[in-house]
């Protein structure tokens, strides 16, 4: 690969990493501007300021106390919040509606947990896909432009072809709801798939980093004197199965999702879309999980290794014995804890 690995670089709101803790009603006014992220190791803390020159200053939420003067014989009831949220294995805004209602921790607006119309935009191509077979069966022999799902929606609130009106009745009726109702109901599930759509796209832009990390490994085990540390090469297979096990097991949960999601349309109803956005919902925590540690794990690599020839394999090989295989048992496990039993 000659092209330069860069960090993956998202606003707040689109990141897996980063929680804004402006969301999150803290009695601290220093914290409320700050941001609570996953480390290289994968442990969250606080990071106060964060900049290209200065880079990113970090602190340990159990060493808040005695910054912020809070009293040593009681809890503060920021501590106890920022405790919880330390514990959430993602913070992307589909496993934190889930994780943030299970833990009981409050948050400013629920309505904010939702990603930047930029972001939206960019997933366009990956939401089409879910949507394809609604406009084939609505649309079929019509010459339709779609570029956007807001379009899906403009098309079947405004049917102004007639085929496609008597078919969209046809879907009313099995949906059991009024024709002008067809958009809302799409509207409420929209939600759903652009879930889809943006783990998908966080998996996909993960796959040249997952290649150049596996190749890294390589010049280490042939190394005439690493190869002796049988406890670098274990890590080494640890890291490597980790990346190969669960982008399989992500790519093979997102494209279950996408098949039943294909033939939700061939058997609509109220029922079935609710056993499909069910489904998908269950697994929102898992397969963020294991997006959040890989993209922490691979930015890592990135700042350290953007090209292949940056540090030699004694180099390589220390920064995955102290940084990548550190916390990477939370990536390697993750169905055994956050799968949701059947």
């Amino acid at each position: 690969m000659d092209e330069e690995l860069k960090p993956i670089s998202d606003s707040d709101m689109d990141s897996m990493f980063i929680l804004p803790l402006s969301l999150i009603p803290l009695q601290t006014p220093a914290l409320q501007t700050a941001r609570l992220i996953k480390n290289v190791r994968l442990r969250s803390v606080i990071e106060i300021f964060s900049d290209k020159d200065t880079g990113s200053g970090q602190i340990e939420i159990e060493a808040l106390p005695r910054m912020f003067g809070w009293p040593a014989d009681q809890v503060h009831p920021d501590l106890a919040v920022l405790r919880r949220l330390a514990l959430l294995p993602s913070y992307d805004i589909y496993s934190l509606r889930i994780s943030l209602r299970e833990h009981g921790i409050p948050v400013n607006d629920f309505e904010a947990l939702r990603l930047t119309g930029e972001k939206a935009q960019q997933l366009t191509k990956y939401m089409l896909l879910f949507t394809r077979p609604l406009m084939r069966m609505i649309y079929t022999d019509e010459n339709v432009e779609i570029t956007s799902f807001d379009d899906i929606l403009r098309l079947f609130r405004d049917p102004d072809i007639k085929k496609a009106r008597q078919r969209l009745e046809t879907m009313a009726k099995s949906l059991n709801i009024e024709i002008r109702d067809v958009p809302r109901f799409l509207e409420d599930y929209g939600d759903t798939f652009l879930s889809l759509s943006y783990f998908r796209n966080c998996l996909d832009r993960l796959e040249p980093y997952f290649t150049e990390c596996v190749l890294s490994l390589q010049p280490i085990r042939s190394h005439f004197q690493l190869k002796q540390d049988a406890n670098l090469m274990k890590a080494c297979d640890t890291i490597e199965e980790t990346i190969n096990n669960m982008s399989a097991s992500i790519t093979g949960r997102l494209e279950v999702f996408e098949k039943r999601s294909n033939e939700m349309w061939e058997h609509i109803s109220q029922d079935e879309f609710r056993s499909v956005r069910a489904m998908i919902e269950r697994f929102h925590v898992t397969i963020g999980a294991a997006l959040c540690g890989l993209t922490v794990k691979m930015n890592a690599f990135a700042r350290m290794f953007p090209k292949p020839n940056s540090g030699g394999p004694i180099k390589r090989a220390d920064f995955m014995t102290s940084e990548m295989i550190q916390g990477i048992d939370l990536i390697r496990d993750v169905e055994k804890r956050y799968a949701p039993s059947v």
